[in-house]
């Protein structure tokens, strides 16, 4: 199944984060491309307090399963950011393009990214395995 929304849910606390490490890098004149889409997802999505997003959004920390949508493989990854990252783990920067693509997502939701080569990549959020919110960790 899979939900046509255009609607994101960050935290409060995400959204502070992200704004910051955004400000940090925000030196240029002109953003990189993965700064510039967390950007843009910062001033266009819903932002809620810790307590109440729902246990299906993908947030940072979350761990989710996603479906490839061309070749139907099933990938577990966990958002983290930049320092946190090791793409061979599964723990994927939310700077990446897929990373960018999945955070406010909800279960059942498409996430869409371009590739480096300019090819288009989309995979459906099948699963939220952890959430830090939903396991009572609102500051993680």
């Amino acid at each position: 199944m899979e939900v046509m929304t255009l609607e994101r849910t960050l935290t409060e606390l995400d959204h502070v984060r992200l704004l910051n490490l955004l400000r940090r890098d925000a030196h240029a004149d002109r953003l990189p491309a993965p700064l510039q889409a967390v950007g843009d997802l910062l001033d266009a999505c819903v932002i809620v307090p810790s307590r109440q997003v729902a246990p299906d959004v993908v947030t940072m920390g979350s761990e989710v399963i996603v479906e490839d949508r061309q070749t139907r493989q099933r990938t577990t990854m966990t958002l983290c950011y930049p320092a946190d990252a090791e793409p061979a783990l599964g723990r994927v920067s939310v700077l990446s393009p897929v990373g960018s693509a999945l955070l406010g997502l909800r279960v059942g939701s498409l996430a869409r990214w371009a590739l480096p080569t300019g090819d288009e990549k989309a995979a459906e959020v099948l699963a939220v395995l952890f959430q830090p919110e939903a396991g009572g960790d609102y500051v993680m």
